[in-house]
């Protein structure tokens, strides 16, 4: 079946039972009860008591909750209050989050038009635009908000601004000739008009063929209702928590069984075995994330990029395909005359028809109003010393014929002395069919020219003039025999910076794709600019190509291609889609209606805040404020740090939880007493454990952070060897415990001197930890005190142990005992002791594991 571009006015009439007189009233309203109201469909909302409530069935979140009560029974209230405060802050963020995503179907349906010039009963009447069905004919004029879908049956010069349904800004000039080709996307159907979309210039008449959720607009609404996707930090946390709960309940119940077999007191065995259960929980996890994923919002706003939604900031750590719209991010969105040529002798005469020949209007700060083509006319010329005032003062404007798009070029009369010039630009082909026939000859060579510069991504005008000794009527039929005046060839250039960035993305295993709505050559010619194709690659597709092929075909061919040109919004919904389901984590930056799917079922929805629409930032996870790709990789860089962070820390606090655990239940096995009671492994676990660990997420990314793979999503957080370098820290450090309390012990010291020297010795050696996870490399390698928030961090618990050490009210408190100079000498001895260690077996580690990931990846991310 043919679509309604496809088909002549009359057989549009004949399909929808209309006319030229448009419908009655009977008429309308018996095809309002076919079709419904032309409304976009609200579809059902989650109640905001149902979002809050899905905040608290994850699976940390439980575990946290038995954490806040063990807290409660063992008498640390203020442990538990600080886990309940982690609990509600991470519940309302989540909720705020969810809610403002499903605003984003209300935008939509504010676009809609409020009212509508509709034909009926043979007269012109303006009626609310949802009352308008299929076969009503509507009046447009400069100005309208379009209320529905529609075919044009006559145009006046209109214009069309479709910026917010095919991202690219320029308007659209409309036409009433039938198209014959075949899976047009609705940027090429320049015979119809779109709900939503502004006429900026001109008048017409229209038939309208589709309302409601059936038109453009509404099937953009309909592909919003997509699936939110977890973050890859969301996926990885999932799995973690699960696999945690499990791990820390048979520690539980180990510990407990062990100890009442070995006939130690069952309750002492209890609280022995929940101040484990909270020593192995890592409380502090989910505000170290939003700490962590907070402070990189701020960074990146600093660099132009402002989060709406905190997991976005660690999701760009993982993305393995930006795909970016090209006009204005890739682009500097500012046409620009990239050359001119000029007939013999008459550059001063051409600069003087491109300062004149326009519509471009002079504000009182001398900005430039008007057409981007023709604006960059005008800038062109006065850079090269041509005046508005002394043109116009050369050639006063006597008339002109404006631009429409049959004819496809402007004319404007000057007087010139005592003769009238007539100055005319337009389309190639256009302005060949009127110069005079001496240029027969010459019109290979010239459009060749035309050919060449298209090639290359050039938008070509031709100039001509005409001399008169006496002044001519102006009308079209002026426009002939002119002499050939000259030519001009214009670009959106792309940005200097996005080229760095690109190389930036190859280094760094990410792919760039474009996706744009221009024209094949324009897109291409752009690509090769950037580097991110070569001349002559195959990676390119249009619209109208991935319109034929099957799904199969389609998701084989979005692996390959890294152009697409002339696509819709469905198709660009598809291609993200079919790169999430070859494994891929996508970011996809967008400005328009169109693309708000996109950007909603993308991994990372980038919008662009100087030129996107509403609809497009209220879907979007990032809006770059300065709409550029170049601060994409910067955000990426800042993901990459924060996730790296984040590794840090549960490196961190899970070899300090498991050197607790150890040491808890090793000690007894060994004939020694239990080396630790319930309250100093809540304090560790909250002061010792929590402070550094919150310092460890201002660390500065590693030097190598953009030169090595993205974050593969379904790669554990202890993928790269991080469970061997959890395993040996923990082992390091419970051999020191173990060695201290052994120590002491055969020194004669008493229990409560073994505890309190085994409570010291975790906290300093828990310490030197810290600064050892700073970096991958050696300690030394990351600036020892670039991290001031980590050494003050330091400097306050060691504070606070000495304290609890040599104030006798903590004495009474944590029962601990003053510690002698032999046993603090020992202490700090063992203490750097484990600091070496820490640093060799950090080293071995982290080459056997970059030897491991080389060879598994060989040569993939080479190109």
């Amino acid at each position: 079946m043919k679509s309604f571009y496809q088909l002549n006015p009359e057989e549009i009439f004949k399909q929808l039972g209309t006319s030229t007189l448009g419908l009655n009233d009977q008429q309308a309203a018996d095809l309002r009860k076919k079709f419904g109201e032309n409304r976009l469909q609200d579809f059902k909302r989650r109640s905001k008591w149902s979002i809050l409530l899905a905040q608290f069935l994850d699976v940390m979140i439980l575990i946290l909750f038995v954490a806040a009560g063990v807290s409660f029974f063992v008498g640390e209230h203020v442990d538990a209050l600080v886990i309940l405060v982690i609990i509600l802050g991470n519940a309302w963020l989540g909720y705020s989050q969810e809610y403002s995503a499903e605003e984003s179907i209300r935008m939509l349906q504010q676009m809609s038009a409020p009212e509508a010039t509709v034909i009926r009963n043979n007269n012109p009447k303006k009626i609310d635009a949802g009352e308008l069905v299929p076969g009503d004919i509507i009046l447009l004029e400069a100005g309208d908000i379009v209320p529905a879908d529609g075919r044009l049956i006559e145009v006046n010069s209109l214009k069309t601004d479709e910026a917010s349904l095919t991202g690219e800004s320029h308007s659209t000039e409309k036409i009433t000739t039938v198209l014959n080709d075949d899976n047009l996307v609705p940027g090429d159907q320049q015979n119809m008009v779109f709900k939503g979309t502004q006429v900026s210039n001109g008048s017409a008449r229209a038939v309208i063929t589709t309302t409601g959720m059936n038109t453009e607009l509404g099937k953009i609404a309909g592909m919003m209702e997509t699936i939110q996707q977890k973050t890859p930090l969301q996926q990885r946390l999932a799995v973690f928590s699960k696999q945690l709960a499990v791990i820390v309940i048979l520690i539980c119940l180990f510990v407990f069984g062990f100890g009442v077999w070995r006939g130690q007191p069952v309750f002492e065995m209890f609280l022995t075995a929940l101040s484990l259960a909270v020593a192995a929980l890592p409380e502090a996890l989910p505000a170290v994330i939003t700490i962590a994923l907070a402070q990189g919002a701020r960074r990146m706003v600093k660099r132009k990029a402002l989060v709406r939604k905190l997991p976005a900031v660690e999701t760009l750590g993982s993305v393995t395909y930006i795909c970016s719209d090209k006009t204005g991010t890739l682009t500097r969105n500012i046409m620009t005359v990239e050359n001119t040529e000029a007939a013999d002798g008459l550059n001063d005469l051409l600069l003087a028809a491109m300062m004149l020949n326009n519509e471009v209007r002079f504000s009182g700060s001398d900005e430039l109003l008007g057409d981007s083509t023709e604006t960059a006319l005008v800038k062109y010329a006065i850079e090269h010393g041509i005046s508005h005032e002394a043109a116009d003062k050369n050639y006063p404007i006597v008339g002109k014929l404006p631009f429409d798009s049959e004819r496809m070029r402007m004319s404007t009369l000057h007087r010139q002395g005592n003769q009238w010039i007539l100055f005319v630009k337009g389309a190639p082909i256009k302005m060949m069919e009127i110069f005079s026939a001496r240029y027969k000859n010459d019109a290979p060579d010239l459009l060749e020219k035309n050919r060449s510069s298209a090639a290359a991504g050039l938008r070509v005008l031709f100039f001509g003039y005409r001399i008169f000794d006496t002044e001519p009527e102006l009308k079209n039929d002026l426009e002939k025999d002119l002499d050939f005046l000259g030519l001009c060839a214009m670009i959106d250039p792309p940005r200097e910076e996005v080229i760095a960035a690109i190389s930036e993305c190859r280094s760094a295993g990410i792919k760039t794709v474009m996706i744009t709505g221009d024209q094949p050559l324009t897109a291409v010619a752009i690509a090769v600019r950037l580097g991110m194709i070569k001349e002559g690659s195959q990676s390119v597709h249009t619209g109208a190509e991935l319109g034929k092929m099957e799904h199969d075909e389609f998701q084989r061919e979005t692996e390959n291609t890294l152009v697409y040109a002339r696509v819709s919004p469905g198709q660009k919904l598809e291609i993200v889609k079919n790169l999430q389901a070859n494994g891929e984590v996508v970011a996809m930056t967008g400005d328009g209606v169109n693309d708000a799917p996109s950007l909603k079922q993308a991994d990372i929805g980038v919008a662009m805040g100087i030129t996107g629409t509403d609809v497009s930032k209220d879907a979007s996870d990032m809006i770059l404020l300065d709409d550029n790709f170049a601060t994409i990789v910067k955000a990426v860089r800042e993901g990459r740090r924060i996730y790296d962070n984040i590794r840090k820390f549960i490196l961190y606090v899970l070899s300090c939880n498991l050197a607790e655990i150890l040491t808890i239940f090793l000690a007894p096995l060994i004939g020694l007493a239990i080396p630790l009671l319930p309250f100093h492994v809540l304090w560790i676990n909250l002061v010792t454990d929590g402070l550094p660990g919150l310092a460890l997420v201002a660390e500065e990314a590693e030097p190598d952070v953009m030169t090595r793979p993205p974050n593969l999503p379904e790669a554990s957080l202890f993928a790269d060897g991080l469970v061997i370098k959890i395993l040996v820290s923990g082992l390091v450090m419970t051999a020191a415990s173990l060695f201290t309390q052994y120590w002491t012990s055969q020194k004669g010291y008493g229990v409560p001197t073994q505890q309190t020297a085994v409570f010291t010795v975790l906290c300093l050696i828990q310490l030197a930890n810290a600064l050892s996870v700073r970096s991958t490399h050696s300690l030394f390698s990351a600036g020892f005190f670039s991290n001031k928030k980590l050494w003050a961090a330091i400097a306050l618990t060691v504070g606070l142990q000495v304290a609890i050490i040599y104030t006798p009210f903590f004495d009474q408190v944590f029962k601990t005992t003053t510690l002698n100079r032999e046993i603090v000498s020992l202490i700090l001895i063992v203490t750097l002791a484990c600091t070496l260690a820490f640093e060799v077996s950090r080293f071995i580690i982290t080459r056997m594991s970059k030897t491991r990931i080389k060879k598994a990846s060989g040569e993939a991310y080479s190109d």
